[in-house]
């Protein structure tokens, strides 16, 4: 995975967002809604909030993701955020 450097943030996002856009590293990538649903849960009983990157770029046409969806978390919380998620199969 590695550092992103997210300068594309929505207009109309929330300060939080736009002030950790380029200190976010990804730490998972997956097409699967359920599984994205369970990775915000745990990261967030771990107090770790996740920024989803592509979510809805991702289902744009309505046949569900085609495009991978992005979990990033603020960098130093990445390490942290990698060993709450290390379980979690990754998607091929």
């Amino acid at each position: 995975m590695g550092s992103v450097n997210v300068t594309y943030i929505p207009c109309g996002a929330p300060p939080h967002v736009t002030q950790w856009r380029d200190q976010l590293e990804e730490v998972f990538r997956t097409n699967d809604l359920v599984k994205l649903s369970y990775i915000r849960h745990l990261l967030s009983e771990e107090g770790i909030e996740a920024f989803v990157l592509d979510e809805h770029t991702a289902v744009i046409d309505g046949r569900g993701p085609m495009v991978p969806i992005r979990v990033t978390v603020r960098e130093d919380l990445a390490e942290r955020a990698l060993a709450v998620l290390s379980e979690l199969e990754r998607d091929a």
